[in-house]
């Protein structure tokens, strides 16, 4: 008769070894890359790059080392260039005014387009008279400007309400 080891017993070995293994693996780095393609566009990636893109830099990235993000914002370091309140205040003016200009730009176009769509049901061209499908296919880009300029004014009431 022979005698078999029972499947823990087996299993020692190989715990012991993968514990050795993760107690002396070394901690994961990753190079990332800063390349520049031929077009001028700038890449970062930690895997080879494409012919033709030059290396401008290469960190390597520490996971561990990254600060947590704690939701607050850091102190503006020492070095960092202020500008003082009337500059800046003058500067949030006119933010607010090309943004307040914007707005009334995009409300206008908003108009013509809902005008032009007509509440979907535009009268047709005298090409689109005999051709159903160039008539729908206009009334789907009526539609989509009417949906781009509302979008639009969403998001410039968005960044309106965000000025200080």
């Amino acid at each position: 008769m022979t005698r078999r080891e029972s499947p823990p017993a087996r299993a020692v070995p190989v715990l012991v070894v993968a514990v050795a293994w993760l107690a002396f693996a070394p901690q994961a780095h990753a190079a990332i890359c800063k390349y520049i393609d031929a077009g001028g566009t700038i890449h970062y990636t930690n895997i080879a790059p494409e012919k033709g893109w030059r290396k401008l830099s290469c960190d390597i990235a520490e996971e561990a080392a990254r600060p947590a993000s704690s939701g607050k914002s850091s102190s503006t370091p020492s070095s960092f260039p202020r500008v003082e309140a009337a500059t800046q205040k003058s500067r949030d003016d006119m933010r607010r005014k090309v943004l307040a200009d914007e707005l009334a730009s995009e409300q206008k176009l908003l108009d013509e387009a809902r005008q032009a769509y007509g509440s979907g049901a535009p009268p047709p061209l005298a090409a689109e008279q005999n051709d159903a499908e160039k008539y729908r296919q206009r009334i789907a880009r009526l539609r989509q400007a009417v949906q781009v300029h509302e979008r639009n004014i969403d998001a410039l009431r968005k960044e309106l309400a965000t000025t200080r």
